[in-house]
Formats: C-alpha cells, sequence, structure tokens
C-alpha cells in the first residue's frame, strides 16, 4: 500500500527524477536513495531502472549507481521499525482512512493510503513479536537452529531463496527480527541468514527482467553481482562479525537491522568506485544478441508505468499507432496486389495481419491492467479511445486479410482483369479511404472535435463515392462490357470492404464527440422527430 499509494500519488515525478538525475554517477546514486525511501521497493526501483535502460535513457553505471543508492535506501526502514513506535500505530491508520475516504483530492486520498501501509507494517511487527513469544520454547525449531549455525552457507541459501519467494526483503528483516527477539538466536547465524535476505534481494528484479532486453538486463545482473560477491566474500568472517554485533547492542532484534545496513553501506562504499568496471564486465557477460527483432513483439508497454496510469495510457497510445503504422502499410499494399497479382506481396499482406493480432492482444492485456488503478473520468475516457481504436484497427486488419486478399487471389486463380474505368474508381475510393485514415490517426493523436467532425463528415462523403461508383459500374453492366461483367461480383465487393475499412475508420471520432454532447442518440429518433413536424 505504501509503494502502490506513492507511485499514484507521486510516480510520474520520481520516474523524472530517475530519468533526470541519471547523467552522472553521484547524482543517480542519491535519486535512487531518495525513490527508494518513498517507495520503500527496491525491486520496484530496480524494474524502473531496467526499463529506462532497455530504450538507453540510462547509462549503465548510472543504472548500478541508482540500484546502490536504493539497497542503501531500502535498510533504513528497518533501522525505523526496531524502535518504539507503537503509539504511531493507531495514528496512522486512523489519519490515513479519514484521508482516504473524506479526501476530495485524488493525491491525498493516496497519501492516505501510504499512512494505512506504513500504520498495518507497525501492526503487523507487533503481531509477529507477539507470535513469535511460542517459539522459544519449540524444540524442533531450537534444534534446527544450532544445525544451520553450523552451517552457514546453508542458512544464507535457505534465506535468500525465503527472500526471493516472499518478494520483499523488508519482510523477511521484520520476520527475522520478531523471531531473534523471542529466540535468543546466535549472533553468527543472524549475520548469515542477513548475508541470505541480502542476496535474495536481488533476485526478483533478476527474475523479472530474464525476457527484457540485454541493455536493460544489465543494471539488475551487476547489481546482483555485488549482493552475492559481498555476501560470500563476508560469509566467513560471520563469527568475528556477530562478535561486533553483540558489542554494539544488548538486543538480538537491533542485530538484525544493524548487520542489514552495515551490508548494504558496506555494499554502497564497495560498489560506488567500481560501477564503471562492473558496467564493463557485466556488459561482457550479456552481450548484444545479433537477432532479428520480432515485430509481433510489443515495444512500448512498459510494465514499470503501470502504477503511473496517465504514463501507462501514454505507452498503450504509443503502441496504438505502431499497429496504425502496420496498419497503414497493409493497406497501401492492397491496390498493388489488385494491379500486379503478386502472390508473395498478398503473403506479407497476410502477415502483417498476425503483427496485429499479436500487438492487439498484448495492448489489450496491458489496458486489463491499467483499468485496476484509480482512474480520473479523463484518464478513463483515454483508456476507452484507446481500446476501441486498436480493436477497430484488428477488424480492418481481418478485413484486409480475410477479405480483400481473398478477393485478390479469386482474381488471381482465375486471372480476371479490371476494366480501365472500373479499376480506376476502385484506385480512387482506395485513396480516399487512405486520406481518411490518415485523419483517423490525428483524430485519435489530438483528440480535437474539430478534426472528428471533419472525419465524420468525410464517412457521408465515403458513403455518397461508394453509392455513386456502385451505379457507374451498374451502367457499364448494362452496356454489356466484357470485362465488367466478368469482375462485377468482384468489383463490387472490393469497394464494400474498403468502405467497411472507412466505417472502423471514422469510430475514433465518435467517444470524442459524445463526450462533448455533439452526437444525437439516434439518427433514427431525429429523422422521425423531423417527419412529424407540420
Amino acid at each position: 500500500m505504501v509503494r502502490t499509494g506513492t507511485t499514484r500519488a507521486f510516480g510520474a515525478d520520481l520516474r523524472r527524477l530517475v530519468a533526470g538525475r541519471s547523467a552522472h554517477v553521484p547524482s543517480a546514486f542519491l535519486a535512487g536513495l531518495a525513490v527508494t525511501l518513498l517507495l520503500q521497493s527496491g525491486t520496484a526501483v530496480a524494474l524502473i531502472v531496467a526499463s529506462f535502460a532497455g530504450r538507453n535513457l540510462v547509462p549503465l553505471p548510472s543504472g548500478l549507481a541508482l540500484l546502490l543508492g536504493a539497497d542503501l535506501a531500502s535498510a533504513a526502514l528497518p533501522q525505523l521499525l526496531a524502535r518504539d513506535l507503537g503509539r504511531l500505530q493507531p495514528l496512522l491508520l486512523i489519519a490515513g482512512v479519514a484521508a482516504f475516504l473524506l479526501a476530495r483530492s485524488a493525491r491525498v486520498r493516496h497519501v492516505g493510503r501510504i499512512a494505512i501501509g506504513l500504520g498495518l507494517v507497525l501492526l503487523a511487527l507487533r503481531l509477529l513479536v507477539e507470535s513469535a513469544a511460542p517459539l522459544r520454547e519449540a524444540a524442533t525449531l531450537a534444534t534446527l537452529a544450532q544445525l544451520l549455525a553450523g552451517l552457514p552457507f546453508l542458512a544464507l541459501l535457505l534465506a535468500a531463496l525465503a527472500t526471493w519467494a516472499a518478494h520483499s526483503s523488508l519482510a523477511l528483516v521484520i520476520a527475522l527480527m520478531a523471531l531473534a527477539g523471542q529466540m535468543a538466536l546466535p549472533a553468527e547465524l543472524l549475520v548469515a541468514l542477513v548475508l541470505g535476505i541480502n542476496l535474495g534481494a536481488g533476485l526478483p528484479a533478476f527474475v523479472a527482467t530474464l525476457g527484457a532486453p540485454e541493455p536493460a538486463r544489465r543494471p539488475v545482473v551487476g547489481n546482483l553481482l555485488l549482493r552475492g560477491g559481498l555476501a560470500l566474500a563476508l560469509l566467513p568472517l560471520a563469527g568475528e562479525l556477530g562478535a561486533l554485533l553483540r558489542g554494539l547492542a544488548a538486543e538480538p532484534g537491533r542485530w538484525v537491522v544493524d548487520a542489514h545496513l552495515a551490508f548494504n553501506a558496506a555494499l554502497v562504499l564497495v560498489g560506488l568506485p567500481l560501477v564503471r568496471p562492473l558496467g564493463k564486465l557485466v556488459t561482457r557477460l550479456v552481450p548484444d544478441r545479433p537477432s532479428p527483432e520480432d515485430e509481433r513483439r510489443p515495444r512500448h508497454l512498459d510494465p514499470a508505468a503501470l502504477d503511473t496510469p496517465a504514463e501507462a495510457l501514454a505507452c498503450a497510445a504509443r503502441e496504438a499507432l505502431r499497429m496504425g503504422d502496420h496498419v497503414e502499410r497493409m493497406l497501401g499494399r492492397v491496390i498493388a496486389v489488385f494491379e500486379t497479382d503478386d502472390e508473395r506481396l498478398a503473403r506479407e499482406v497476410e502477415a502483417e495481419d498476425d503483427v496485429l493480432d499479436a500487438l492487439h492482444e498484448a495492448i489489450k492485456i496491458y489496458l486489463t491492467s491499467v483499468t485496476r488503478q484509480d482512474l480520473d473520468p479523463d484518464e478513463a475516457a483515454r483508456h476507452y479511445e484507446i481500446l476501441s481504436f486498436t480493436t477497430n484497427l484488428e477488424h480492418i486488419g481481418d478485413i484486409i486479410d480475410k477479405n480483400l486478399m481473398e478477393l485478390a487471389a479469386k482474381k488471381m486463380r482465375h486471372r480476371l482483369r479490371f476494366s480501365e474505368e472500373g479499376f480506376a474508381e476502385i484506385r480512387r475510393f482506395h485513396a480516399m479511404v487512405t486520406d481518411n485514415f490518415k485523419l483517423a490517426v490525428n483524430v485519435f493523436i489530438t483528440r480535437d472535435p474539430r478534426l472528428a467532425r471533419e472525419l465524420l463528415e468525410r464517412k457521408v462523403a465515403a458513403r455518397d463515392a461508394e453509392r455513386l461508383a456502385t451505379e457507374r459500374h451498374l451502367d457499364r453492366l448494362g452496356a454489356r462490357l466484357a470485362p465488367t461483367i466478368e469482375t462485377s461480383s468482384l468489383h463490387l465487393d472490393v469497394i464494400r470492404d474498403l468502405k467497411r475499412i472507412n466505417s472502423h475508420l471514422t469510430a475514433v471520432a465518435y467517444p470524442i464527440l459524445e463526450r462533448r454532447g455533439e452526437l444525437a442518440p439516434s439518427r433514427l429518433a431525429r429523422e422521425a422527430r423531423a417527419g412529424s413536424n407540420p
């Protein structure tokens, strides 16, 4: 709840901070520190950094410095929670619930969500301490603790796996702090477990980016190498480090949070001077793979932006425009296929529809994730516009693939030829639809009501042009022209399908004009009312 509230209230500002402060290593480190102190999720920051690195917005050394800042900040909250903050818990919950339910400002409501989350963390810590009290009498757990104390590497490995499974180093540190306070675990064992928690904290982001482009994976891999290398280097010194912790504090719970903070401070001291050579090493370990780009794979649907609806919708709109590029290419090639009878070109057009289907499915799933967020009215309207636009683009692709290309195949199979006048009509109508396509994309981008009205006016013009083309074709048919007779059904079907495409294009104007109250509920009802007037 803390992370969600922070990203919804300040997510865009935090992402701009990450991107804007990444030019130099020291400022990148401070940006990672600040953003993670607010988000309280090192994994979330790692995914943001990976996203920016994948788009070459963050240099690799700066990305590594950002993650080092995130590592240090993630160790700060357990230090705070180790203090007696029980009195703050009810105040945070009451203030948070009041702000969330009563505030009109969305940002204030999200700040209330943050307060509720912090209150629940304090409540959870108290419940963990109380629930762990009977464990001091558990003989089996005591035996397991003695066994792990003699096998520090196994303790480290189990703690790393548990942290990866929980996807939260904070949860494991809090649980271990409560357990240590009740069972009086040896300091050496606690050191090994804390080292494992810090190693495991790098695994969720590493696993989440396995399918990402190589530049996006490198900062996460570098951070995991630093964590793992330092944890394994310090493990043989667990006994000496445990003795040092016993001298610094009396409570075993304090040993956990102090060891956690000390590890991350050491990680910064060791790693920050090494970000440039480490970047070179990681680039060798994760080299660019010269593979052809899969056009069916979305390029702009950034998972890290899902917590900020405005940015997520912008990502979806960019991917929708990429769908539009494919549709425009398909539509442009249609006339060439009918003119040249090029079977290879027809297969390329049909392959483009597979790309459209994949992109439409990806955008639809991405938008489904966005709907889980709190959308304001304008964002909800944009969400609907994007979904409607991409659905219509997918339908246009189906018309081109399953109808027009089938008609082209029929023309090739039977070696048919349009009359010169008939094909000129098809060309003119195709050019009109192509122009309307460009205007429809502009309407989608700008949401300009003036352009939306112009697009609907062009729909009427296209309907008139289709009627005129049909009448002229019937006139030629009446004149018994041989080419017209042979291609009559083909000619009318092509015109009909182009008109259907035009109807899908003009649909982008309806949501824009409907919000402004410029559309009548029913043209039929309006005409009936007009007919009833004397």
